[in-house]
């Protein structure tokens, strides 16, 4: 089992729009190609930072997920015109991770 955990910089003052529309259509669509959303945040010291967690069984079941949702034609002509205007893509960070055998999380 591995996790991502995708940290993002929202463009000033359009929080409250992204996680609205992450959570309205973004995760929706994702959850229905097969990838599970652990977890979705918005900072409290951090006005334009929105973090969320996936996980996946494996690296081949991330490979096959990543094809199914960034190749798909709503992904390609719908959402991501979306996300190029607000998110700040400079500064996403994704950081993997695996979790420890005592974690909740496993």
């Amino acid at each position: 089992m591995l996790y991502e955990l995708r940290r993002y910089e929202i463009r000033a003052g359009r929080r409250a729009e992204w996680v609205a529309y992450m959570e309205s259509t973004i995760i929706p669509f994702q959850v229905s190609k097969g990838i599970v959303v652990a977890g979705s945040f918005t900072s409290e010291t951090e006005p334009d930072v929105y973090i969320w967690l996936r996980r996946f069984d494996d690296e081949a079941a991330r490979v096959r997920l990543y094809a199914a949702v960034y190749e798909d034609p709503k992904w390609l002509n719908e959402i991501k015109p979306f996300i190029d205007q607000i998110l700040n893509r400079e500064t996403v960070q994704v950081t993997r991770l695996n979790p420890t055998p005592l974690s909740v999380l496993c």
